[in-house]
C-alpha cells in the first residue's frame, strides 16, 4: 500500500524527504504542518525533524503565535515557505 504526493518540493536538494501535499493522507513516521506568512501551504515532515534544536524553535514560534488554536486546524509555522524548506534542506542534510 502506497501513498499519493502530487508533487515533491525541490527534489534534488531536499532528496524527497519534505513533500508539499494537498491530500488528507500523512504516511506512517510523518507529520502534516501548513507554512507561509500569508498564503498557506501544506508539507509532509519526517517526524525525525521533531528532535533538531532549529525546528524546535519554529515550533515555539508556532507556539506563541498561535497558542494551541492553529488557523488551518493543524500545526502552522509562521515563517516564510523560503526559510522553512532552508532550514528542512539543512535538516535533512545533518
Amino acid at each position: 500500500m502506497g501513498f499519493w504526493l502530487p508533487r515533491i518540493v525541490s527534489a534534488k536538494s531536499l532528496k524527497r524527504t519534505v513533500s508539499f501535499s494537498e491530500t488528507t493522507v500523512v504516511p506512517k513516521g510523518h507529520f502534516a504542518v501548513y507554512v507561509g506568512e500569508v498564503e498557506k501551504k501544506r508539507f509532509v515532515v519526517p517526524i525525525s525533524f521533531l528532535k533538531h534544536p532549529s525546528f524546535q524553535i519554529l515550533l515555539s514560534q508556532a507556539e506563541e503565535e498561535y497558542g494551541f488554536n492553529h488557523p488551518m486546524g493543524a500545526l502552522t509555522i509562521p515563517c516564510s515557505e523560503e526559510a522553512f524548506l532552508d532550514l528542512t534542506s539543512s535538516l535533512h542534510s545533518s
